[in-house]
């Protein structure tokens, strides 16, 4: 993985990534301006002519196209080094082979390593043995090999360089390949409980129900004429009926994780105690709206009715988890002839979110909320949407259609004393 930077440094390092040929022509500014400073400011101080200063500035403005051209600029300003050498025999000095260790390193930086130690070499090599035979006596003197160590040692870091950014795309290659294997270990072993588990189920309920099916036929075939088998029979319903509940309640125990508390006995809530829903978001701080267009109430299918209190539930859980504690929420639950459609509407204040107060409903779904709603709709043949709001704030769209057996009962809203219409 990359090393980690501070949000002050990765600024202006993704800068200069998006503006390389600005950053490359201020580079070669700074250059130039340093190695005028370093003839004035320095301890032994020297002077440039003005055919020095014009090669150092040429040398220093080539270094602007060492990224587009790293092969010619590095030759480039190898000859200008050259060049200098030869005007500057007596004197050893040479600001411009500072060029040619920045063309270096940039061109080891981009080539692979045989490139690097062939280039690298033969830079080092033949501009030591040009100032060795056109500089300062003796041959041996340091400011000859100044220049061998200052073109090594480019040499040396552009290869370092090179490694490094080889070395991390590596650690990055393996970590994505690394996520991407653990998501689809973990798919597959979903996959496969799903499968094991819809296995237990149909054996249960096929093995069961048929019991139950035959029993029934016989106790109502025998009710009239033999009471005592019909009893009988009736007390094989009621045993087969114990078994498949207890089958089904060990089955679907096994999709529970540890931790969580057994499965509630009373009934399946639904929109009739929505207003008890809401009221406990409440007392935990949310505000909340509901706003009921349904016309008259009207029974809703079981499952339809569960599943919209579900939706809702998990979308205010999301909206206190996510939205600040100054957010706020708005149900607007309507129907049609042939569908109930729910929407919850935050407002999106960002703002910390504190923990989650002692008073806050319970019993809500946790973790991988949206899948849970869209799986939920999907199981319905409905349709469930979430995404951002164009004007700020989330926004989570749920439509059941109402074509399967409705239950008895009738559809309670919450009273307009809590805020609400409708």
């Amino acid at each position: 993985m990359p090393y980690p930077r501070s949000r002050a440094f990765a600024v202006p390092c993704r800068w200069l990534r998006a503006h390389q040929g600005t950053a490359d022509a201020v580079l070669a500014a700074v250059f130039f301006a340093l190695i005028l400073l370093g003839t004035v400011a320095g301890v032994d101080r020297y002077r440039l002519g003005g055919v020095d200063t014009a090669l150092v500035a040429v040398a220093c403005g080539s270094l602007a196209l060492r990224r587009r051209a790293p092969w010619a600029v590095l030759g480039f300003t190898c000859l200008l080094t050259a060049l200098f050498i030869v005007l500057r025999q007596t004197d050893g000095r040479n600001p411009v082979i500072l060029t040619a260790a920045v063309a270096l390193c940039t061109v080891a930086a981009r080539t692979d390593r045989p490139t690097t130690r062939a280039t690298g070499l033969a830079v080092c090599v033949g501009l030591t043995a040009l100032a060795m035979i056109f500089g300062p006596r003796p041959w041996y003197c340091e400011a000859n090999f100044a220049v061998f160590a200052w073109t090594g040692m480019a040499a040396a870091a552009g290869d370092a360089v090179r490694s490094r950014k080889a070395y991390v795309a590596a650690v990055e290659e393996r970590a994505v390949r690394a996520e991407r294997s653990r998501e689809e270990e973990a798919k597959r072993r979903v996959a496969e409980e799903r499968m094991r588990i819809a296995r237990e189920l149909h054996d249960v309920v096929a093995h069961h129900i048929a019991l139950v099916n035959v029993q029934a036929g016989v106790a109502a075939h025998v009710m009239d004429s033999r009471p005592d088998q019909a009893k009988q029979a009736l007390a094989h319903v009621r045993e087969a009926s114990r078994s498949a509940l207890d089958e089904l309640r060990a089955t679907v125990g096994l999709l529970r994780q540890h931790g969580e508390p057994e499965a509630p006995m009373e009934p399946a809530p639904g929109l009739g105690v929505l207003d008890q829903l809401i009221d406990g978001f409440r007392r935990a701080g949310l505000k909340v709206t509901v706003e009921c267009r349904c016309g008259t109430p009207a029974a809703l299918p079981a499952s339809v009715d569960l599943t919209a209190y579900r939706v809702i539930q998990e979308s205010l859980t999301n909206v206190q988890k996510h939205a600040g504690p100054d957010a706020g929420a708005v149900i607007r639950i309507s129907r049609d002839p042939g569908a109930l459609e729910v929407v919850v509407d935050d407002d999106g204040a960002a703002a910390p979110v504190p923990p989650q107060p002692a008073t806050a409903p319970a019993g809500v779904m946790g973790g991988h909320g949206l899948l849970g709603m869209h799986e939920r709709a999907s199981a319905l043949g409905g349709v469930c949407r979430a995404g951002a709001r164009p004007g700020g704030g989330f926004r989570v769209f749920v439509r059941l259609p109402l074509s399967v057996p409705p239950r008895t009962g009738p559809l309670l809203m919450p009273h307009p004393a809590d805020g609400t219409t409708g």
